[in-house]
Parts: structure tokens; C-alpha cells; sequence
């Protein structure tokens, strides 16, 4: 594992920083478990060079003495449910809302870039399924760990609003990696709300493979902006 890490422009979720899902699982690499929690502290600045230093049972990725993100062995401890079909997330994500803040609008996930280099995942309601299930597609592109992270990373706040992506920031993820798909390979992404206190918003994300089996699980912490 690098003893820094930096983040690429392209990898940005508001424009100033890195996608947080991108940003936690590069420094998840770090941590030597197959499940891992990702606090994020502060936004992850791009295009500079940050430390990762290990603390007892964490990693911490610092900014000179700031603390950007620490990271540590834990379980999502979320149970995924049955996947959509590819034909009802594919549909689903033709149903799915705006990003929300201007901020985000050419996030890596689920921004429109004008690099036409993201991954361009909006997740949208599934009809007839419980408990606010969204979903989308995704076509494994470049497959790496710290692309899985990424791509569980936004359909966690779509599904906390149902109709688009709303405005809530990623303070916490925990994910699991069981398989990387293959490259090419079709697959499901699907996220469902968890419950909420105050502004604090928990959910969780799967991703899917082209036949139904899960490759990797998160549970996220998103917390809303003031005055929503």
C-alpha cells in the first residue's frame, strides 16, 4: 500500500473533492480485512498528495495535520434483498431524478461530465418493491476495488429521497467486496433507506452480478444539509 494516496480530477464527486465512495475505498486498500468502514472527516482534496499513516487498529489519511478519512475492519452487517432483473433496475434508472446541488452535477458516479469519463449511475424507484428500493445498471468498465466503492457509493442517497439524489453528504461507509465483477460483466446496483435521526441518514447498497449474485454490500451514514 502507497504511503500517500491522491485524487485524480476525474474522480471528483462535488468539484472541489473526490468522491467520497472512490476516496474511501482506495484507503480501504489499506486496511487488510474483507470489510471495512470508511469515516470521511473532511472533503478529500484532489490533485495533492495525502499521508496514510497507520494508528493502532485504523488508518488515517491526512492532509498535512488535518484528518481527511479513517478507515478500520468492520462489517455492513446489512442483508441484501432479492436483486431486480436487469430489465426492471435498466428501467428504473430511466425514472430516476436529478443529482439535487448544482455542487454535484458532474460527479464521478452520478454526474453528467463533460469528459463523458463517469460512471453515470442514477438509480430510480422499483415499483412493487418494499421498503423504497432503487436501482439502476452498470456495465463493469475498469474494474478496481476503489471502482465497486464508488459505484455502492451514490445510489445510497437516491434512495434515501426515492425521486432523485437530493443534497445529503457521505460520512460514513462500510463495505464489503465479495467478487469484482468481470469486466463487461452486466450487473444490478440497488439501494434501499435504512432508518434516520435528525439529519443523520443511514442506508445501505448491493451490487449484483449478471446472474443474481451479490459481489459487494455497503451500509452508509448521510448526513442532510441544515434547514431540510
Amino acid at each position: 500500500m502507497p504511503t500517500t494516496l491522491t485524487f485524480a480530477r476525474r474522480f471528483r464527486g462535488p468539484r472541489t473533492s473526490a468522491n467520497g465512495g472512490y476516496a474511501a475505498g482506495l484507503l480501504a486498500q489499506a486496511v487488510d480485512a474483507a470489510g471495512v468502514e470508511v469515516t470521511l472527516r473532511l472533503p478529500p482534496p484532489l490533485e495533492q498528495p495525502l499521508a496514510v499513516v497507520p494508528d493502532g487498529d485504523r488508518m488515517l489519511l491526512l492532509d498535512g495535520d488535518a484528518l481527511v478519512a479513517e478507515a478500520c475492519t468492520a462489517d455492513p452487517a446489512v442483508s441484501p434483498p432479492p436483486p431486480p432483473t436487469f430489465a426492471e433496475a435498466t428501467a428504473a434508472a430511466r425514472r430516476a431524478g436529478g443529482w439535487g446541488a448544482p455542487d454535484f452535477d458532474e460527479c464521478f458516479v452520478c454526474g453528467t461530465r463533460p469528459e463523458g469519463d463517469g460512471l453515470e449511475i442514477h438509480a430510480g424507484l422499483v415499483p412493487g418493491r418494499d421498503g423504497g428500493l432503487v436501482a439502476t445498471t452498470w456495465i463493469a468498465r475498469d474494474v478496481r476495488p476503489e471502482i465497486v466503492w464508488a459505484v455502492i457509493d451514490c445510489p445510497g442517497a437516491y434512495s434515501l429521497r426515492g425521486d432523485g439524489r437530493g443534497e445529503p453528504l457521505l460520512a460514513r461507509i462500510t463495505a464489503r467486496i465479495d467478487r469484482l465483477p468481470e469486466e463487461g460483466e452486466r450487473c444490478v446496483v440497488a439501494a434501499w433507506p435504512l432508518d434516520a435521526d435528525g439529519r443523520k441518514r443511514n442506508a445501505a447498497t448491493a451490487l449484483y452480478g449478471e446472474e443474481g449474485d451479490v459481489l459487494a454490500i455497503s451500509r452508509q451514514l448521510w448526513i442532510e444539509p441544515r434547514g431540510r
